[in-house]
């Protein structure tokens, strides 16, 4: 990897520009370099090299000062991050704090950040599935946002590119409405979890339990070896950063690919400001970036962009990139950029009970699939309740324990060694498709600037009516499907999570065919600038029920493809 040097134009300008270097960037990085273009990698945060800097990863419980809680005071100074599920005392330095970082929330939203190279990857859930034409006909068919310019098809070679670099375990399952991909054996489902799948199968026509997909290497092909990366051993540490590699992520995977074929520049600390067009070409040049331990401004420059800075930050950086010809936005002519925000719906959960049966098995290690997942059943080939869109689920299952706290001494300690095993217990929970809606939506706020001179960014972002009539349809179709399949004592949990809670927020520069409606083309470029590309979640029209960084990862590949073949005709 060349060392970084600014001081000519000559030595600021490369053949591409990808501003982040988390889940989409990373991939931006590694398929520009490998297609031998000069390529730099602006990210806003800190270094953070694959094994080095793990710090916690082979921690042991009692090695952390407060056993791997967050104590109340730091708690009570950042609690939006404290809210998130994987933010714990052995991961928090992976996780940006609200007090240094902040937003304006018109509405209540949690923006969970990872402002480092790597990004989130490092700490996401690594569920992965690919989407169907239910999903990209979805709005087109319900009559919601605008219609997505792809289809299953022209995306399905990208996933196959993807997966099998970055490997997925699942099972073929041969679903309608979730495309089988290229797949590393699956992680099995547990006894009970496959009975509720069995169960759901004779039951019912269109409801399936499958095993969870995860990027997860159970058993690593030559390519994963090619990467420095090992099996997966399970340890479901995964947010602390993996020294073996056993999960994706852009640190053990698409960053260190990209430096080694020699053409990547890495700037870590390098928060950009805006992209700069010039009038007279009709096109953009370069990023204007602010080095953010120095302050300095420094311009670098290159014929094509990739905005990859995590669905809200690349809004904030596409309407902070004013010009004469963009008053409001680089590309932005519609005034349509920050709108039709979306994100999932992780508001649901329900368990259950198996008061008989099973009581000979005692499920043993841990599961990084987490269980199994019910691909979305609802309005699926008709219209049939009365909301838009519908859900997927979690599924697991686990043995329930309880100890005796009577006695004292040796008999105290003999029970809590030894608890004893109860009936078999089930859970599940939602994620529901939002709506995109113009009211949902992200701008910027030129009266305050955070530490950088960039105006912050105001967020107005909410549930709606939609959004609580498919939590109550989840709540009626489990409670049902639990009965029937022979469990008992149901209980329905509706929480309240902000919106941004579920680390899935998407749009605000969504794809379409109509310039009118759309920012983005189906080559993910910007209708008014070539040679400008969004391909992480800001680009996405519609959200599906599925985990969606699978998808942002498949169309950076394609659009990486499409520019560099639009550069070799001189195109851009």
């Amino acid at each position: 990897m060349e060392e970084l040097k600014y001081d000519s134009a000559k030595n600021r300008t490369f053949d591409a520009i990808v501003i982040g270097s988390g889940m989409s960037g990373g991939w931006a990085a590694k398929e520009f370099t490998e297609k031998g273009l000069k390529t730099l990698v602006l990210e806003r945060g800190r270094d953070v090299k694959h094994i080095k800097d793990y710090p916690t990863a082979n921690k042991l419980p009692y090695e952390f000062e407060h056993r791997g809680e967050i104590p109340l005071e730091e708690k009570k100074k950042d609690p939006i991050i404290s809210s998130c599920y994987a933010y714990g005392e052995d991961t928090k330095h992976f996780f940006v704090r609200d007090s240094e970082h902040p937003y304006v929330q018109e509405k209540p939203f949690d923006w969970i950040r990872g402002y480092q190279v790597g990004g989130k990857s490092l700490m996401w859930a690594k569920a992965t599935q690919r989407w169907s034409n239910f999903d990209y006909e979805g709005p087109a068919r319900d009559g919601f946002a605008v219609d997505w310019p792809i289809r299953e098809k022209d995306m399905a070679p990208w996933y196959s590119h993807v997966e099998r670099f970055v490997g997925i375990a699942g099972n073929r399952d041969g679903l309608k409405q979730l495309p089988d991909g290229e797949f590393l054996p699956a992680f099995p489902l547990n006894v009970v979890e496959d009975y509720f799948k069995n169960k759901l199968t004779e039951l019912y026509e269109h409801r399936h339990v499958i095993s969870e997909r995860v990027a997860h290497l159970t058993k690593p092909n030559p390519i994963h070896h090619e990467q420095g990366r090992g099996q997966c051993l399970t340890r479901n540490l995964c947010a602390r950063g993996c020294p073996l590699g056993g999960y994706f992520s852009s640190n053990s995977s698409t960053i260190p690919w990209a430096a080694k074929t020699g053409n990547m520049t890495l700037r870590p600390f390098s928060v950009v400001h805006s992209i700069i067009y010039n009038n007279d070409k009709g096109k953009a040049t370069g990023v204007r970036v602010i080095d953010a331990n120095t302050k300095e401004m420094i311009e670098y420059y290159a014929k094509v962009i990739f905005v990859n800075a995590g669905a809200l930050n690349s809004n904030l950086v596409l309407l902070n990139s004013t010009s004469h010809r963009f008053p409001n936005g680089i590309g932005n002519d519609n005034g349509l950029m920050g709108k039709f925000v979306a994100f999932h719906n992780y508001s649901a959960r329900i368990s259950a009970t198996l008061e008989k049966g099973f009581e000979e098995y005692n499920p043993v290690g841990t599961n990084p699939a987490g269980g199994g997942y019910m691909p979305r059943f609802r309005n699926l080939f008709k219209q049939e309740t009365d909301f838009l869109r519908g859900y997927s689920a979690g599924v697991s299952a686990y043995r329930s324990s309880s100890s005796s706290l009577s006695g004292v001494g040796p008999d105290l300690k003999e029970q809590l060694l030894n608890p004893k095993l109860g009936p078999w217990k089930i859970g599940s929970h939602m994620m529901g498709e939002t709506i995109p809606k113009e009211t949902n939506r992200v701008s910027l706020d030129r009266t305050t600037t955070d530490a950088w001179g960039i105006p912050l960014l105001k967020i107005s972002v909410a549930y709606d009516d939609n959004d609580e009539k498919m939590k109550q349809d989840y709540f009626e179709q489990f409670s049902n499907m639990f009965t029937r399949a022979g469990f008992t004592n149901i209980q329905i949990q509706s929480s309240s999570p902000n919106p941004g809670n579920d680390i899935h927020e998407m749009g605000g520069v969504r794809m379409g065919n109509d310039p009118k409606t759309s920012l983005l083309n189906k080559w993910n470029q910007l209708h008014l600038c070539k040679n400008v590309y969004v391909t992480d979640g800001a680009a996405m029209t519609s959200t599906s029920t599925q985990n969606p960084s699978l998808t942002y990862m498949a169309l950076t590949a394609r659009a990486v493809d499409h520019a560099v073949n639009q550069l070799k005709r001189g195109d851009l």
